[in-house]
């Protein structure tokens, strides 16, 4: 379908089934981490799942080429994003597989029933509101720190949205993982998949990948390191498949 795109907007192709996405230099724009978080998350056959704080929809529309699951449901406070998200889908002839709904994470569940959802996933900020420089653009700033929403936001509202045994999965910082897995617990969530996400082999890692299911017994494995580079500039092969190279 063609999309006419606004003052600022262009396309960038996601190397995957011809699939395309719509962005803005004026505001933020997809990172590695929501490709790799498309990567670990699973949407079972037939299955629905919920992105929260989608953006410009990155997650629903890769997971809706990566995974076989039914439907999916990307959920955006920004205006501006939702409608780039929304325009991308229909770009993309995904109107049947996936919907765009502008809202509040914290008001999630006055939009969706409890328990609608097999899966949920979220690349939520990642900075504490007193952490960092703040952005003065507020679409920016809300995208990396929490000033609209909290960690325990979003983990609540997936707790919620669930149904018994669905999965949640979560890009992270590895700074606030103690917080992360207490908060998971806290609402029924139990930590089950870890996967640590390094630059380069001899670096900290700087993203954790994580995945919980609602009222499931507690044990968790921690996967073998996802190295980024092999050398400077120089993609992982792992890395070139998740983004599809």
């Amino acid at each position: 379908m063609a999309i006419k795109l606004k003052e600022g907007e262009h396309l960038d192709d996601l190397y995957r089934n011809g699939l395309q996405i719509i962005q803005s230099e004026k505001l933020f724009r997809f990172g590695m981490d929501a490709v790799l978080l498309s990567g670990f998350a699973r949407v079972k056959e037939g299955g629905t799942a919920l992105d929260l704080g989608t953006g410009t929809g990155i997650i629903p529309i890769l997971l809706s080429a990566k995974t076989p699951g039914r439907h999916f449901t990307g959920l955006e406070i920004s205006e501006l994003s939702a409608d780039m998200a929304a325009r991308s889908v229909a770009l993309n002839d995904l109107t049947g597989r996936i919907t765009i709904i502008k809202g509040d994470i914290k008001k999630a569940d006055a939009l969706f029933a409890p328990a609608s959802f097999d899966t949920v996933t979220s690349n939520p900020p990642y900075l504490q509101g007193n952490h960092g420089l703040l952005n003065p653009d507020m679409e920016k700033a809300a995208a990396r720190h929490e000033v609209l929403c909290t960690l325990e936001d979003v983990v609540r509202a997936a707790a919620k949205l669930l149904v018994p045994g669905g999965h949640f999965y979560m890009v992270h910082r590895p700074f606030r993982l103690a917080e992360i897995i207490c908060t998971l617990s806290q609402y029924g969530l139990e930590p089950k998949r870890m996967r640590l996400v390094y630059p380069f082999v001899n670096k900290e890692p700087n993203m954790v990948l994580i995945e919980a299911v609602r009222g499931g017994r507690p044990r968790m494995t921690v996967e073998k390191p996802l190295i980024v580079y092999d050398s400077p500039g120089v993609y992982n092969r792992e890395i070139t498949e998740i983004y599809g190279y």
